[in-house]
């Protein structure tokens, strides 16, 4: 009797399988989850693979080629030239001048994103931490080509940000600002610094995001417990908070030093006639029509950026990403 039992419940227990092509399908992804983890992974991995990783291998590939200075052709050959040719005095000046750009905008960003996301992460509540979500993703949402034309329009001479100067009776501080030799021009809008202010304000988000999410993990009991043990609020913020939010300042300097490495648009259109990375990348793959030069200046930000988020790695940013 007791066998018969078991058999029974056994029998009673298992399912029958369903019919029709999506019930047996149904059927097969639960007894092999595994299949349907490949199924659900495969595509994305494949346009991963063959799209992104595939281009850049390729990309990768045609900078270890170079080209014929008499017929203009590409001469598939494996050489170090062009990668040599990034060294020649205007090459590398773009080199440095991108890589100073980021940095400085990395900063400018970090500079001033922190205040607002500690006071987000500390004081703000209910409404008020909504409306800072809001006005932080408000200009994500507007077109990126609107915002870089409309700054263009508010640096210009004729711009508003000129007339305030007027107003104010401070056009000679513009006038002398502009007169720099480094960061000035005829307006602001055909100058390192309208180029400066554009790219802080386009990634600003980027960085006050993480910087928020790394502020509010920290425990509120540690910045009182130093308050308690004598700390003076810089000591404060220099030995507990800073150190705690790091990481998200590292992964928001993540996205602004990497944006505007690779960026060509605003340069394009705000700032004045010298190149940068994106810039070259264009003009040699475009006009000049030197894709080995394009591919090897491709290569630089790829480098730089292996090398950075290897650094960011060591200090825990990926965790408050």
């Amino acid at each position: 009797m007791t066998a018969i039992f078991i058999t029974t419940s056994e029998a009673t227990s298992i399912l029958p399988g369903r019919g029709g092509l999506f019930g047996r399908l149904s059927d097969a992804f639960w007894r092999h989850p595994k299949l349907l983890l490949f199924l659900m992974l495969t595509p994305p991995l494949l346009w991963l693979g063959i799209i992104y990783i595939g281009s850049l291998l390729a990309l990768l590939l045609q900078s270890f080629f170079s080209i014929d200075d008499f017929s203009g052709l590409v001469n598939y050959e494996f050489t170090l030239s062009t990668y040599a040719q990034l060294l020649n005095p205007t090459n590398f000046d773009i080199i440095i001048r991108t890589f100073v750009m980021a940095a400085l905008v990395t900063i400018a960003s970090a500079l001033i994103a922190f205040p607002i996301a500690y006071y987000t992460a500390r004081y703000a509540q209910g409404k008020w931490k909504a409306l800072f979500y809001l006005g932080i993703m408000l200009p994500l949402w507007s077109s990126y080509l609107v915002k870089i034309y409309a700054w263009k329009l508010i640096l210009a001479k004729e711009g508003i940000l000129t007339w305030i100067f007027e107003k104010l009776h401070l056009s000679w501080l513009l006038d002398g600002i502009l007169n720099l030799p480094v960061i000035g021009g005829n307006s602001l809008s055909v100058s390192y610094l309208g180029t400066f202010i554009v790219f802080v304000y386009i990634w600003l988000p980027y960085m006050i995001l993480p910087t928020q999410a790394a502020l509010e993990r920290v425990p509120g009991n540690l910045i009182e417990a130093s308050s308690d043990l004598g700390a003076t609020p810089h000591q404060t913020f220099r030995t507990v908070l800073l150190p705690l939010a790091l990481p998200g300042i590292v992964a928001g300097s993540i996205f602004t030093f990497s944006l505007t490495l690779g960026d060509y648009i605003i340069p394009q259109i705000i700032g004045s006639s010298r190149l940068f990375i994106g810039q070259a990348v264009y003009t040699q793959q475009g006009t000049a029509g030197n894709v080995p030069l394009a591919a090897a200046f491709s290569v630089v930000p790829i480098v730089i950026m292996a090398l950075y988020l290897w650094l960011a790695k060591k200090q825990g940013a990926f965790d408050a990403l």
